[in-house]
């Protein structure tokens, strides 16, 4: 038996009861089967010689008794077509059930005939039902099925395309891509840059482009912008020659706008509070939002909110915003005071029934779209609006507005519901921003307030400061300097550091500054100064303790503080000092200009327990210029500490010039970029009193010797043309000189120094400590030290290891004579 024929896949286009596949027998007009096709013999299994010159009825398998259908034995008219299902019988006995079609044609010599097509009728159907699925595929399918020619022009399209392009096939065919969709572009990367050269592509060289992302306008709605998912294949003819390209589209608008509003939640997430600034977490909002949300973005803020105050649990009628960023839209309502358009910066007023004033007032948000108007590619017209609340717990802080004027969707629900969470969020940062804002201008203020306003005038030295502050983001230091007058023409000069940021550093170093001011008043010695501040220190609440928390660390932010402290003498030239693990203090020799860094004694930040401190002492040519500093001067980021060091002794070679411009140009060759940490600069250049303005005698501790220091007393104010603190300074003279014979022992010394003011001195090798004391009327001693800070302006005592210095200060406003009326 021949073997059945193979199908080609072209045959599976071709249904079963087609001429080229289906079993032909031809029948004359008495049906007598005169035409036996090889595709008969195939599927019966007859050969022709079998089955030629024999009635058809024999092929046909019918019960017995039974006649067959009465149309096999009779000719219709040339033309009809009649068809049935027949049981046919096979050459080995087995039936076959068959579809079969008979066609009458037109009468011939021997009188008209009959062609028999027969086929399977169980792949005749499935053949149907597959015919069936591609008409649905064709008609009903969702998918965008389109082709196109070689020549990438669209040839067929299925009934999908139709609908979307508002037409049939006759109205769009021979049109290219570019044409159907001149505005549109890619969203996919690593794509060409249009739709016309990826399908060239794909016809060159035959690989597949699947899920390319396609943004555009169908002609039949050009206001309304798409998303398509599309694939793009290959199509070959029998001989695998290119017939065209192929394309399939899904309509994934509403899953990419999804897709976006989740991308935009989650930038938004790490783009917006980068900082704890309001303006800038309000610039960062509109990047989120530009051009992927909105064309453009307004933020309007309370200015209590740029205060970093609290805002008003209500906003009052006619409340006063200020832009903080975004353009200027002129169809918007608000308007400047003057009536002008708002641009960034300036306040604005709305209007009570404005959309604007209504989204504040009930705390939600509203969309104003203009309907039926297109997007304007010029981008000047704005036809939608939506304008959210910007509110974090229950109090409003403005008012954010989104507009749109290229993108020509206006904002629906799920948008606004975007819009609200996108402003939320933003809402958190500001407000966190704005506390920030509250508590740095606190500590600005604190610290402003503990820092020294100005230096008071020395007669020992030339002084001059810069304080610069670290970045508004890591919060304000600790560091802080002072200059503080001592008895005897000395100062005290101080710079210390308290490590952390914020609040707590700024108290710490308040707390510690006055101490130093306080213990400076006793006149100690540098050494046993910083170890009484230790001690101050290592008592304070912000010391960490081994059973603190990690809340209370955080708390506290502070590990400890570094502190210098010199003392000098512009008598002696000697200054005597003492660190407590700070930078040393720079040192410029006044003639080499040689700039060294002074070798202290190490000792322990404060607070943090340590061995005790060691002071040392130099002397110092007059002209020396001293630099103390705080390690945020000299930190530099590219090289470390001996980097900022070798430029700050670069800037001081430059010693001649005056401090202030010194100092200024020590701050000016600071690295640009930000400032992690605070900087303090103090400068001084020492000063010399001269001899003539400093007179000392040596005294015996002998009574009588009383009236001498009086007397010389008197005759060096005549000297120096003070005769009118003559009297006073007698009294106090004698008075002291008296204690020091009656109270201790050995010998005694008398000073004055002609200053600001006039000193007196009287040194003794005695300990104790003197005692103001009001006396009875009765009693007829113990009032001379009364009578000393009765007459003086101010007086102390201060102890060295020889003994004490009872000192007295003397305007010399006082010695001024008095002027005489005109008559």
């Amino acid at each position: 038996m021949t073997s059945p024929k193979p199908e080609t896949p072209a045959d599976e286009f071709l249904g079963p009861l087609h001429v080229t596949r289906a079993a032909a027998v031809v029948l004359d007009a008495c049906g007598i089967v005169i035409g036996w096709s090889p595709a008969a013999e195939r599927l019966l299994g007859y050969t022709p010689q079998e089955v030629l010159r024999r009635p058809a009825t024999a092929l046909v398998a019918r019960k017995a008794g039974t006649q067959p259908a009465p149309w096999m034995n009779t000719v219709g008219d040339p033309g009809s077509i009649r068809s049935a299902a027949l049981s046919l019988r096979h050459r080995d006995g087995h039936t076959l059930r068959m579809a079969t079609t008979m066609c009458t044609v037109a009468h011939g010599p021997d009188g008209p005939a009959v062609v028999l097509l027969a086929a399977d009728l169980e792949e005749l159907r499935s053949w149907e039902s597959h015919q069936a699925m591609l008409r649905g595929l064709v008609t009903q399918s969702p998918v965008w099925l389109t082709i196109y020619d070689t020549e990438l022009r669209i040839v067929w399209a299925n009934a999908a395309v139709d609908r979307e392009l508002g037409g049939p096939l006759t109205a769009y065919a021979g049109r290219t891509v570019d044409e159907l969709f001149p505005q549109g572009r890619m969203l996919s990367e690593h794509h060409p840059p249009t739709l016309a050269e990826t399908m060239r592509k794909v016809l060159a060289d035959g690989i597949p482009v699947i899920d390319l992302h396609y943004l555009g306008q169908v002609p039949a709605a050009p206001e309304d912008e798409r998303v398509w998912s599309c694939s793009y294949y290959r199509l070959l003819d029998a001989r695998g020659e290119p017939l065209g390209v192929c394309e399939e589209a899904v309509d994934i608008t509403e899953r990419h706008r999804a897709e976006q509003r989740l991308a935009l939640l989650v930038r938004a997430g790490s783009r917006i509070g980068t900082s704890l600034d309001v303006v800038r977490t309000a610039a960062e909002l509109v990047e989120v939002a530009v051009p992927r949300f909105a064309d453009a973005v307004t933020v309007d803020l309370l200015p209590e909110v740029l205060e970093g105050t609290e805002p008003a649990d209500e906003i009052a009628p006619g409340q006063r915003l200020v832009r903080v960023c975004g353009p200027w839209d002129p169809q918007d309502t608000a308007l400047a005071p003057g009536g002008t358009g708002v641009a960034a910066g300036e306040p604005i007023e709305y209007a009570f029934a404005s959309p604007q004033a209504r989204s504040m007032a009930s705390g939600r948000s509203i969309t104003e779209n203009t309907p039926g108007v297109p997007a304007p590619r010029s981008g000047t017209g704005v036809h939608a609006r939506l304008f959210v609340p910007l509110q974090a717990r229950g109090a409003v802080m403005g008012l954010v507005t989104f507009l749109r004027s290229r993108t020509a969707m206006p904002f629906d629900t799920d948008e606004q519901e975007l819009a609200d969470e996108l402003v939320a969020r933003s809402a958190v940062c500001v407000d966190n921003a704005r506390r920030y804002a509250r508590e740095y201008a606190a500590a600005v203020t604190l610290q402003r307030s503990l820092l020294p306003r100005h230096l008071p005038p020395q007669s020992a030295l030339e002084a001059a400061y810069r304080y610069l502050p670290a970045d508004r983001h890591v919060g304000v230091g600790g560091d802080w300097f002072d200059v503080i007058p001592l008895s005897g023409t000395r100062v005290a000069l101080v710079v210390g550091d308290v490590v952390g940021h914020g609040l707590p550093a700024a108290a710490t170093m308040g707390q510690l500054r006055t101490t130093v001011r306080a213990l400076a008043q006793l006149d100690l010695d540098p050494d046993e100064l910083l170890t009484r501040l230790a001690d101050v220190a290592g008592q304070n609440d912000w010391r960490r303790q081994d059973d603190d928390t990690p809340e209370d660390v955080e708390d506290k932010g502070i590990i400890g503080a570094t502190c210098l402290y010199a003392v000098y003498d512009p008598i002696s030239r000697r200054c005597n000092w003492c660190c407590a693990g700070h930078p040393p203090p720079a040192v410029v020799d006044p003639d080499t200009g040689r700039v060294g860094f002074a070798e202290l004694p190490s000792g322990s930040p404060l607070g943090l327990g340590g061995p005790t401190y060691e002071s040392a002492e130099v002397e110092l040519a007059p002209g020396t210029v001293l630099a103390l500093f705080t390690n945020g001067l000299v930190d530099s980021r590219a090289g470390g500490v001996d980097v900022g060091l070798g430029r700050l002794a670069q800037v001081l070679t430059q010693h001649r010039l005056p401090v202030e411009k010194l100092c200024d140009r020590a701050m000016a060759v600071l690295p640009i970029g930000p400032v992690n940490d605070d900087a303090a600069l103090l400068l001084v250049r020492t000063r010399v009193l001269d001899a003539h303005q400093v007179a000392c005698w040596n005294l015996p501790a002998d009574p009588s010797v009383v009236s001498h220091a009086r007397a010389v007393a008197a005759a060096q104010l005549n000297e120096w043309g003070l005769p009118e603190l003559g009297f006073t300074t007698e009294l106090v003279v004698s008075e002291l000189v008296t204690n020091a014979i009656r109270y201790a022992s050995g010998p005694i010394r008398l000073r004055l120094i002609r200053d600001r003011a006039l000193l007196c001195e009287v040194s003794d090798s005695g300990h104790t400590s003197p005692h103001l004391r009001h006396a009875a009327n009765d009693e007829e001693g113990g009032r001379g030290l009364f009578l000393v800070a009765q007459t003086t302006q101010r007086w102390g005592t201060r102890y060295t290891s020889a003994g004490k210095t009872i000192w007295t200060e003397q305007d010399l406003a006082c010695a001024e004579p008095p002027q005489r009326d005109a008559a």
